[in-house]
This record gives structure tokens, sequence and C-alpha cells, in this order.
């Protein structure tokens, strides 16, 4: 996310809540569960630690405030906004050595090899979604009249997949299935089938005209609910746009492998997704002997978090420490 940053969740994108003034203007990123994670982490002054998801640095300043000249922060984010975005915020940060890496997490065993960083002590994945991709203008905010793309990288190649070709390209079953699986949205059907009309007219161009298709497809007293009814469609399109889950399972398992005995994981997820998958993971590892969760059930956010930034409320953490490790 994420890795962006991402990070949605029962309440399906996160930074939607929260995180807009009156008119739909994004107001940035503010960071969720920020002292508990660094808390539970952990953090001794020579450790290298991966911040894996910058976002809008706020975790990795406070970790580079934990460390000292012995240590090592090592920050990604497919991003490069969000990269720029942290070497601001750390410009003013000299004890330990830094490195911001314009990167996907679900290539950290390759991105640390580059680096010929052999062991990490700590890692945190902070999965919910930046406030800032509401300005992006890669179609994220379905309040804007903006390209279809929902692509963390600004730049993204020719072949990439986007949200364009999803909505004006595949068929109706699997962009049904894609709206239930990754949405949990439960008129996936009913908006698939809206869409495949739509689109018969003339193709989707922007976020915008897509969330109107969305709404017409479902009944008027789900359009007046809590959320936005394309919330948790267009969740689901960034998901498997981004293939998120898949980058989640790889990174994980690349920081878990690069993870020195006695080293710690901290995860913050948005939604019953990414959470379920989180804990799943966790879970193995623990009953294969290799690590212990120090979080049995997730951390929430306080009740005066949850006031200041209503976000936090679908945040869970979840952290393991490394107990076992296999040697040749």
């Amino acid at each position: 996310m994420r890795t962006r940053s991402f990070r949605s969740s029962s309440n399906p994108m996160s930074s939607n809540d929260g995180h807009r003034e009156s008119g739909g203007r994004a107001v940035g990123h503010v960071t969720v569960l920020s002292h508990e994670a660094i808390e539970a982490l952990g953090m001794k002054s020579a450790d290298v630690v991966v911040d894996a998801t910058l976002g809008g640095g706020g975790h990795a300043k406070s970790i580079a405030e934990a460390l000292g000249k012995g240590g090592m922060l090592i920050g990604m984010d497919l991003d490069k906004e969000a990269v720029d975005r942290t070497k601001i915020a750390l410009e003013r940060i000299s004890k330990p050595k830094i490195h911001l890496l314009t990167a996907n997490f679900r290539n950290i065993s390759s991105e640390l090899a580059k680096l010929n960083v052999k062991r990490i002590d700590k890692a945190l994945f902070d999965l919910g979604w930046s406030g800032y991709q509401l300005s992006a203008g890669r179609g994220f905010s379905f309040l804007k009249d903006e390209p279809l793309q929902m692509t963390y990288s600004a730049n993204p190649g020719a072949g990439t997949l986007t949200v364009s070709t999803i909505v004006n390209e595949w068929g109706e079953e699997s962009i049904a299935d894609i709206i239930f699986g990754w949405g949990e949205e439960k008129y996936s059907r009913r908006i698939a089938k809206k869409i495949v009309e739509r689109r018969s007219s003339a193709p989707f161009k922007t976020a915008s005209e897509l969330a109107d298709a969305i709404s017409s497809a479902v009944p008027a007293s789900y359009r007046h609910g809590r959320i936005h009814p394309a919330t948790r469609t267009f969740q689901a399109l960034r998901i498997a746009v981004n293939d998120e889950l898949g980058a989640l399972k790889e990174g994980l398992a690349g920081a878990w492998q690069s993870l020195a005995e006695g080293g710690r994981i901290a995860v913050i997820t948005f939604h019953s997704i990414e959470d379920r998958e989180v804990k799943r993971l966790f879970l193995k590892w623990e009953q294969n002997g290799e690590g212990k969760r120090i979080t049995h059930s997730p951390l929430r956010a306080s009740a005066e978090e949850i006031k200041t930034n209503p976000r936090s409320r679908s945040a869970k953490l979840r952290v393991i420490q490394k107990t076992f490790q296999n040697r040749q």
C-alpha cells in the first residue's frame, strides 16, 4: 500500500474518512496508531528498521527519532511523491543512516540485497491508504473527474493494468467477482451489470463517471448510508490494479526471511481482508515454532484518536516476534 499506503476496511476506503474537507479536497495524511506501533516494535538505538510504506513520512520520522547513530532506517514506497515527502520530513534528522527507496515492498528482499543489508531488526507495514492520493490525479477519488488509473506509481509503464482496463474491457462476471471478493460489496452483481450496460454506449473515462454508474445501480436507501455507495467498489478495483494482497504476502514473507532472531514485524491494516491475511501468516509462523505473536488480538485506536481522526476507527495493529531462525 496502501503500499501504499492504501491502504480501506469494513469501512472500506479508510482515507476517505475524516480526511476530506467539505468540498472533497484532500487535506493530507494523518498517521494512525503511530505511538502504539513504535512502542510495540521495541526499537533499540542501533536497530536496522524498515518502514515499508512511507506515505506521509509520519512513522518514518518517529522511527528515525528513536534510532541512534548506529541505527539505520530503510524506507520505501512505490509512490515517488511519498518518498519525496519523507525526505522533507527527515531533513533535520541526522542520527541514523537513512535510505529512502522508490520501490514496492513486495520486493523487500531484493531491495535489501541492493543495499547489502543481510538482516533487519524491525519492520513496519502501514497498509492505510494515504490521504495524499485523493489529490494525486489518478482516479482514487470518486468525487473527481480524473483518469481511471488508480496505480500507486505516478508513471506506470506500458501494459500496466489500470481501472480503465477492468471496467471497459473485462467481462461482467469477472468484474462482479472482484467487487465482491475484494470490496465485500453485497450489490456487486448489480454494479457489474450496470458497468457493462453503461460502457456499451461509451467507455468510462473518469472516476466520477464510474461512481455515478455505481450509485445508479444500488437501492436508494444504500445511496444514503454512512459511506458513499462507490466506496467498496473503488477499494476492490484499487486492490486488483495494484495486486495489493499478493504484494502483502510477498512483502511480509521477505521481511520475515530477513528478520533477525528476536526481531519484530508490526502491521497496521484498515480492512478485514488484509487483517485476515496478516493474522493467518502470523499464526502460521507461530504454529511452525518460528515466531510468537505479541498481539493475539489486534490493538485498536483509542477513543481519543478516533475522535480526532475518524479514519482510525477501522485500524488494527498486529505484531509478531521472531523466535526461531533456520541455520545452515
